[in-house]
């Protein structure tokens, strides 16, 4: 958790961190609608949301001519 008024020291703070979820000025930063996962060896990917459905999907690329 980062606890300022400065928005600079925030933004220097949330890109400095290697953490899955940072709460500025919130102690509670996770909810059911966003991802949650570890960073590294600590985790196996993201969780919830759209971005927990990921980690099981392979992305393909089709391009079809003259159907």
């Amino acid at each position: 958790y980062v606890m300022t008024n400065d928005l600079t020291t925030a933004m220097k703070c949330a890109e400095g961190l290697e953490f899955g979820t940072i709460g500025i000025n919130d102690t509670v930063p996770a909810t059911p609608q966003l991802p949650f996962g570890g960073v590294k060896e600590s985790g196996i990917g993201r969780e919830g949301s759209k971005y927990g459905i990921e980690e099981f999907l392979e992305t393909k690329y089709l391009c079809m001519g003259g159907v």
